[in-house]
């Protein structure tokens, strides 16, 4: 372990999944980006590495023990410690982790291109520390429509991301509803191509077909059906309205 001084991040909040988590040439100026004072540097297993990234379950006692209170910010000129806060690395990669003084990654950043050159050359002098793998590090990671799976994320900008897990959400929702005739006529919306074939389908049929159409990249089609499909639900439109105004992808 090491000390680091001066280390800027910009907190990603709740993220599950490290395709949320945005690298710095997708950050943005109403992101919340601050200036850590000190902060500890951990070298640790690729696999670990990993299950911090993505996922928001418990981190290993040893390394929240070997961490604890040695990240300091400063607030209105005054110190303050953060009890659980680290940046763990295995060589090739970073992340920085706060759990706001729970044991659980709840907040997580990467860092600014110069810093993590900086870090990775560290790193290649410390030793991997050994901390036992959670069980849930060892499982499969499941995926669903609130939590895609990250190839289907790849090549995506940061407000394609947001955009397609709002789309996934209102998807999610359609298929609460239970209502065939709905469904239908989004299936329709999707492949305007399939009218005939669409009045025959099954909820689960046309509820299968959506998705797998839906799934891949995204488009202009994507977006356009996303905005007619969160129209009239006031917290996915505010959602929707936030992402189209950003500036930057």
């Amino acid at each position: 372990m090491e000390i680091v001084s001066d280390i800027w991040v910009n907190w990603f909040e709740g993220e599950e999944n490290s395709y949320n988590v945005c690298e710095f040439y997708e950050w943005r100026k109403h992101d919340f980006i601050e200036l850590l004072d000190q902060i500890p540097l951990i070298r640790v297993e690729k696999p670990l590495l990993n299950y911090i990234e993505n996922n928001l379950q418990d981190l290993p006692q040893e390394l929240l023990k070997d961490v604890r209170n040695r990240s300091v910010i400063c607030k209105n000129n005054q110190r303050e410690i953060i009890e659980y806060c680290f940046i763990a690395t295995d060589g090739e990669r970073c992340i920085v982790a706060d759990t706001l003084g729970y044991t659980i990654p709840v907040r997580k950043s990467r860092l600014i291109p110069r810093q993590e050159s900086l870090i990775l050359q560290k790193a290649e002098k410390l030793e991997t520390a050994s901390y036992p793998l959670p069980d849930a590090a060892i499982r499969k990671k499941d995926y669903h429509m609130l939590s895609l799976d990250p190839k289907w994320m790849i090549g995506l900008t940061r407000k394609e991301r947001q955009l397609k897990q709002l789309l996934f959400m209102a998807l999610d929702q359609l298929h609460a509803s239970k209502n065939v005739e709905e469904m239908r006529y989004w299936y329709t919306e999707w492949y305007p191509t399939r009218y005939l074939q669409s009045r025959t389908l099954r909820f689960e049929e046309a509820w299968q077909g959506l998705v797998e159409g839906m799934i891949p990249g995204w488009s202009a089609k994507h977006s356009d059906l996303c905005e007619r499909m969160v129209k009239g639900q006031a917290y996915f439109e505010k959602l929707w309205e936030l992402e189209k105004g950003s500036k930057v992808n």
